[in-house]
């Protein structure tokens, strides 16, 4: 399986990292820790150092009651980021679910788009389809930001999740975006409930059946703090959930936390090639 982009074919035989670069004052998390684009840059330096294989840049809180951010703000936020990170010899996403920024970090040369919005702007499928290789990733979210954790979707979420990347993805197959663009997000957080939350992660199999690489987003989020008792930055329990998402087949892992998520992968990997060699020998 791979991932294509812009200017990779990102290889999914091995779990990916993406490293997140939020440039905003008011991330859930991190807010205000990179608030010029200097200090964006040289956190992506250092998330590449650590071992990132992919940038996530956002301009964007999408934190729960989080109000939109104007247009002209974002890109002023993303776009100098954006130009430099490109130079980095890793692949850029850029999150972001405003038609306009993507057309503008597209022609920058970023390689990815991530939209929260499954690209429902208006607009924003065009963006995507006029490109001829960018990836895309389509993550679910029920209702919006300034109101999803006070209304949270109801019932079984796995197939009204799955219902609705199975769609989002048909609007974009009929315009010829190709499969191997496209990545799934199931929206951790996003106007669910923890319950559903682990309900998507411990059936995350159901997600895979249709062939679509799967990026689990699950770094620092509330619903890890709920079960685990853990303040911000809860590095243990994200990088357990980074874990038990890539066991659970996800192809990528969207992480704060790079260094130390790519070294409990690394034991991972080993553990199971140990398990795959012993396999062999049987045979």
């Amino acid at each position: 399986m791979h991932w294509q982009t812009s200017r990779f074919q990102i290889d999914l035989a091995q779990p990916r990292v993406m490293g997140i670069v939020n440039v905003t004052p008011d991330s859930f998390s991190d807010g205000g820790s990179l608030g010029s684009s200097k200090a964006a840059l040289e956190r992506c330096e250092q998330l590449v150092r650590d071992g990132a294989h992919i940038l996530d840049i956002g301009g964007e809180s999408s934190r729960p009651g989080t109000p939109p951010v104007a247009l002209e703000e974002e890109l002023a936020r993303v776009l100098p980021v954006v130009k430099d990170a490109a130079r980095l010899g890793v692949p850029v996403s850029v999150d972001t679910y405003k038609p306009e920024v993507m057309r503008a970090v597209l022609d920058l040369g970023a390689d990815i788009v991530n939209d929260i919005r499954a690209l429902r702007q208006p607009g924003a499928v065009d963006e995507v389809a006029r490109h001829p290789h960018c990836g895309v990733c389509l993550m679910h979210m029920h209702g919006e930001p300034q109101t999803m954790q006070r209304a949270p979707m109801e019932g079984d979420a796995v197939p009204q999740v799955l219902a609705f990347l199975r769609e989002r993805t048909r609007v974009l197959r009929e315009r010829g975006v190709a499969a191997d663009r496209i990545c799934w997000d199931a929206g951790i957080g996003f106007g669910k409930t923890v319950e559903q939350n682990f309900a998507l992660l411990a059936r995350q199999q159901e997600l895979l059946a249709d062939g679509y690489a799967l990026l689990a987003g699950w770094s620092r989020k509330s619903s890890l703090g709920t079960v685990s008792g853990e303040p911000l930055p809860r590095l243990a329990s994200s990088v357990a959930a980074a874990l038990l998402a890539v066991e659970r087949g996800a192809r990528i892992v969207r992480v704060h936390d790079v260094r130390e998520t790519v070294a409990a992968i690394k034991v991972w990997a080993a553990t199971q090639s140990a398990l795959d060699g012993h396999a062999g020998n049987k045979t």
